[in-house]
Order: structure tokens, then sequence, then C-alpha cells
């Protein structure tokens, strides 16, 4: 494939391959997320036909989820996961309420409702027939105690550490398969929050014709991996008939700053109108890119196609173009 942007980002590698020819049904947990969104149409793009008998969604309601290309996937309440009947099963475990949250409700009632979730998740595994659960972490797991942390952060990383172990231990307990990313920085269709990530908000400043702006006034290093190439990897694992659990960070070849992710985005979309920023100060640089050297290795053996950076913004800025203009 070119670096070009594909009508839909679908799945590649050997999981996608074994995904086809396999007997799994995908559970997916959190489904009106971004994550949960674009795996949805990831699994359309490579199951086709074979999508609505397949796939299953759950999260908070039961609502109609409505994607690009007129597809319509029906989601079910999280509490009726354990009452799919029995048959080998794929969980992908999306569903959290996130780090933004933390500050808008009570902190025991924050951990009380992502505690309920992920005990929903846990104790429909084994019951409905899992064969593998993906538990998407965070690399907010490294604030969890570290001093002076944001305390919300914190609190996210640190009930994301339980997540690791709850669903790590059950799969080493059941003989089964866990996959665990620590995620870092994610591209692609479906991302929301668009004024909350500076990758987001960089390419809204092009589609809205001013400045890129970079706020920032230190180094500030991220990196990002594709929805699409992260869900390949992880369907990799998740079918590669291993048992135990498989934990990794997600992240690109190396960590960009954030004048360079400006420019980067502005070369990719061929804009013009150049990038802005505060002079810079004294203060440390704040990194959050991840150890990506798992996860390089684990691409190059299940055989999943890398996406490169240009291909991220331009995947990323069609699906954000048609929300323009951005307050």
């Amino acid at each position: 494939m070119t670096d070009g942007v594909a009508p839909y980002p679908t799945l590649t590698g050997l999981g996608a391959k074994r995904l086809t020819e396999g007997p799994w049904r995908v559970a997916v947990a959190g489904a009106g997320g971004w994550m949960g969104l674009a795996a949805l149409e990831e699994l359309h793009g490579l199951l086709g036909d074979g999508f609505h008998r397949r796939v299953v969604c759950f999260g908070s309601n039961r609502r109609r989820l409505a994607l690009r290309g007129g597809l319509v996937a029906e989601q079910r309440p999280l509490s009726e996961l354990a009452r799919l009947p029995a048959a080998p099963t794929l969980v992908l475990h999306l569903a959290f309420l996130t780090q933004e949250k933390a500050g808008l409700i009570p902190r025991r009632d924050y951990i009380a409702v992502n505690r309920a979730i992920s005990d929903l998740v846990l104790e429909a595994l084994s019951p409905i027939g899992a064969e593998g659960v993906f538990v998407a972490s965070s690399g907010a797991v490294e604030l969890a105690k570290r001093p002076g942390a944001d305390p919300n952060k914190a609190l996210y990383g640190a009930l994301k550490l339980e997540d690791e172990a709850r669903f790590g231990a059950w799969a080493v307990e059941r003989g089964r398969r866990a996959v665990i990313a620590r995620i870092f920085g994610l591209s692609g269709p479906y991302i929301n929050k668009l004024d909350s990530y500076a990758f987001s908000s960089f390419i809204a400043d092009v589609l809205t014709d001013r400045p890129i702006a970079v706020r920032a006034a230190k180094p500030v290093f991220r990196s990002y991996v594709a929805i699409d190439e992260l869900m390949s990897v992880v369907f990799g694992l998740l079918t590669d008939g291993a048992v135990g659990t498989t934990l990794f960070d997600t992240a690109g070849k190396r960590g960009y700053e954030m004048g360079e992710i400006a420019r980067g985005v502005a070369r990719a979309l061929g804009h013009a109108r150049g990038v802005v920023r505060p002079p810079m100060g004294p203060a440390k640089a704040d990194r959050y890119v991840g150890d990506g050297t798992l996860y390089a290795s684990l691409r190059r053996r299940l055989e999943v196609e890398s996406v490169g950076f240009p291909r991220q913004v331009r995947e990323t800025a069609k699906f954000m173009a048609p929300f323009a203009p951005f307050v």
C-alpha cells in the first residue's frame, strides 16, 4: 500500500488473516469511544458481510453507533456482556472513564465506577468462552507513584495498573491470552476531544487555514502510532495460540518534539501558513513517549504494515475535515 489515505483503514498482517479464517467472535466493550469505533470500522473492512454476525458491541447504554460509509452497529449495555452464549471469543476491553473525568466527579466515585466496569468485563470472560482479552492500558501508569504527578492522571494510571494485574492474572490462571498495551499516543479516525490533544489541534489549525499554534514553552516529546496498526498487532497476538500475558508500550520509532510534530503536520497536509510558538523557557522537558522496542519487534514478527507519520496525519485529517470549522 502507498503512503496515501485508504478509504477505510483496516487490519493487516497475520492477525488479520487468522481472524478472517478463524472461529472467533469479537466482543467490543466500550464500543462507542475512539478506539471502539475505529476497531469496529477496521473489523468491518476485514470481515465485510460477516461483521454483524461476528462482532458484538457493548457500552454504557443501548444505542445505535453510526460510522462512516453508512455502517451502523447496535450497542448493548455492558451489563449484558455476560449473557452472550458461550463461543470462542476475543474481547476488547476499551471501557473506562478517562482521566479528564477524574477531575469532574468525586475520587471515590471515579474509582468505584471504573472498578465496576472492569468487574463486568472480567467476570464475563470465562462464561462467554473468551480465549483472549485486549486491555487498553495507558502510559499514565508511569505516573501512578511519581512524586508531583498530576493527581488525576496518577489516579487514572493507578487504576489502569489494577486492570493490567487483574486481566493478566485471569490469563495465567485460566491458560488464556491477555494482550495489554500501554498507550502513549494514537492517531487515526474517530479521534475525539479534539482540543485536548496537540496532534489534533495542529490538524485543526490546518483545516481552518491558520498558522499551527504550538503552545508549549518548553521541550515536549510525544510519539504516535496509527490505531489500525496497533489493532493489527493486538489481533496478531490474540490469535497466535500462546497463553499468558504480553504487555508492551505503544510508541513510534522515536519521540518527536512538538515543533517537529507541527512541521510534520504542515508538510503532510501541504500547509503554508507556518508554525507559531512562544519563546522557550528553562522548564524541564516533558517526555511521554514509551519504549517502542518490543512493539516494533512484535509488529515485524506479525507482518503488520507500518503506518508512517504523514499517512497518520492525512488519515486523521480526513476524519476531522467534516467537523470544521473548529472552535
